[in-house]
């Protein structure tokens, strides 16, 4: 009988791992600071020892007496954390895995390969619902893809889950603080806990759940950037059962954001008990979605996983990675050495897992064709390659350049650049991000740090481009090798503008030396030019 020591065993994650791990076979040492509750716990499982053991402290002489098999960090928080007990596991001969979800400390296991090596061990990071699950998920969704564009992933649990320090800790290290994201085709930072969406969990025959969900930093953003052909975009969310803790979060981000605190990550013993009082209300329904934008076979298909957990199930899907991996190591089916465990599982060994538990899943897909292709029809063949490549916008892409901007000097001129965002004049290096979803584009154009976005969308046939309250309505009409936009109506918070007051906007795009070339001017009555930009981009690969 092998032993498996769980740091942790008899946490909220730690206690359910042990009890998988013992009906498995293993004897589980349940270790952590609280001996009596390691004890305790231990009592109720077959053969388990409890032990008193700290991952902050000299865990050899515990290793040492043992000699486990396996060891098992459940404990946490690992944000900030050392590889300290990974080390010790090395030196002393032990394999190891944990439960770690933080980007950081995931994506620097690496450099504990020639020592695992050289030890015959293996080492082990991420044996959670991210970077495990995800990973396992993508695979099962990209199979066939020839490049992947975007993906994105949610998970929101429920309210009746029990939250401990380490997972609320883990959450408000990143809470108003930078967060690396690939996107547009180049690293941007965006800021924790912002980025809101109201995330929809479907399955056929499932009641449907609507959560409000939020920035979260997970070691994906690296993992699946690097791992996965076409280094697509990747996005990560999460968000508690109601939309109000969501929302105070991102409130209470904002005096991070501004320099005020440091980071929210001391709050966290004053904010579980607030959470406690509300731990009764909700449901006990949690959910995890990844959807996956790529080419098949010349073919655009957007694929989706679904997950939902009834009967609050949903706790015991972090543990389930690190269950499936103790079985393949002790099965000699894993190599030695240190690595993450993004890839290493299939979505097959969580769905028999699945079967045991109150837990649902679904795979959807569509077949996407992309807006200038709907608005102009057969026409947008006639379009040069560059031309129809910039505008095959689908999940994310990104596209670099430059341009030249001239501006109208009249105060109303300055007044309406201002409030729309345009850029000023001169020569500029340009880039411009392109992110799709549910049929309609977003462009944001930033010359020179200076951004302004405007989202496309297709209605009666039109091209309709939005800043802010006001919408644009244009034909594509094919000229040359490109096309040009003919503006045919605007409007005003939805009420319709007559057209002889509307901006006298001409647009031009077309191909020459393999780049995408525009030529866009903006005019108003009574006011004359308010900008005028011109240059050439290229797609980024």
């Amino acid at each position: 009988m092998k032993k498996v020591l769980v740091l942790g065993g008899y946490g909220g994650f730690g206690s359910r791992l042990a009890r998988r791990l013992a009906s498995d076979g293993f004897q589980v040492l349940v270790a952590g600071r609280n001996r009596h509750a390691a004890e305790t716990l231990a009592r109720q499982l077959p053969y388990a020892i409890g032990l008193s053991a700290d991952r902050n402290g000299d865990l050899t002489p515990t290793l040492k007496e043992h000699a486990p098999f396996l060891l098992i960090d459940a404990a946490g928080p690992f944000q900030r954390s050392d590889h300290r007990v990974a080390q010790a596991c090395i030196a002393a001969g032990v394999h190891y895995i944990d439960l770690a979800d933080a980007r950081d400390f995931v994506g620097a296991i690496s450099p504990l390969d020639d020592q695992a090596h050289a030890a015959g061990v293996t080492i082990i990071s991420g044996a959670s619902s991210v970077p495990a699950l995800s990973g396992a998920v993508v695979a099962e969704l990209t199979h066939d893809m020839s490049e992947i564009r975007s993906i994105e992933m949610s998970i929101s649990a429920s309210n009746r889950a029990t939250a401990g320090t380490s997972v609320a800790s883990a959450i408000l290290s990143y809470v108003g603080k930078p967060v690396r994201l690939w996107h547009g085709r180049r690293w941007q930072e965006m800021i924790g806990w912002h980025m809101l969406k109201r995330e929809r969990y479907t399955i056929a025959g499932k009641r449907d759940l609507q959560r409000l969900v939020a920035l979260a930093d997970v070691p994906d953003h690296d993992l699946l950037v690097d791992g996965v052909k076409g280094k697509p975009s990747v996005i990560f969310r999460a968000g508690p059962e109601f939309a109000f803790q969501t929302l105070a979060l991102w409130l209470l981000s904002w005096p991070v954001v501004w320099g005020w605190l440091p980071s929210l990550r001391k709050a966290s013993p004053a904010l579980l008990p607030l959470q406690g009082l509300t731990a009764r209300l909700g449901t006990r329904r949690s959910a995890m979605t990844l959807r996956v934008k790529g080419i098949s076979k010349e073919t655009m298909l957007s694929r989706r996983w679904t997950l939902i957990a009834e009967d609050g199930d949903g706790v015991e899907i972090p543990t389930l990675p690190a269950q499936l991996l103790a079985r393949a190591l002790a099965d000699g089916r894993l190599p030695r050495g240190a690595y993450h465990a993004g890839g290493l599982l299939r979505l097959a060994g969580f769905q028999d897992l699945f079967r045991g538990l109150a837990i649902s899943q679904e795979i959807s897909e569509k077949i996407y064709k992309p807006l200038y292709q709907r608005v102009m029809g057969i026409t947008f063949a006639r379009l040069s390659e560059p031309v129809r490549a910039m505008h095959a916008v689908f999940g994310d892409g990104g596209a670099k350049g430059e341009a030249v901007v001239s501006r109208g000097r009249t105060f109303m001129a300055r007044l309406v650049a201002g409030i729309f965002g345009f850029p000023p004049a001169g020569h500029h290096p340009l880039h411009v991000s392109f992110e799709e979803e549910n049929g309609i584009e977003r462009w944001t154009r930033d010359f020179s740090g200076r951004r302004f976005s405007s989202h496309l969308s297709e209605q009666n046939g039109h091209l309709v481009e939005r800043f802010g309250p006001f919408r644009f309505a244009f034909d594509l009409l094919p000229r040359d090798n490109g096309l040009s936009m003919e503006i045919r109506g605007w409007s005003f918070f939805g009420v319709r503008l007559p057209l002889a007051l509307a901006p006298r906007s001409t647009a031009y795009e077309w191909s020459a030396d393999e780049r995408f070339h525009f030529d866009v001017s903006i005019a108003l009555p009574l006011v004359g030019l308010v900008v005028h930009y011109r240059g050439w981009l290229r797609s980024l690969g």
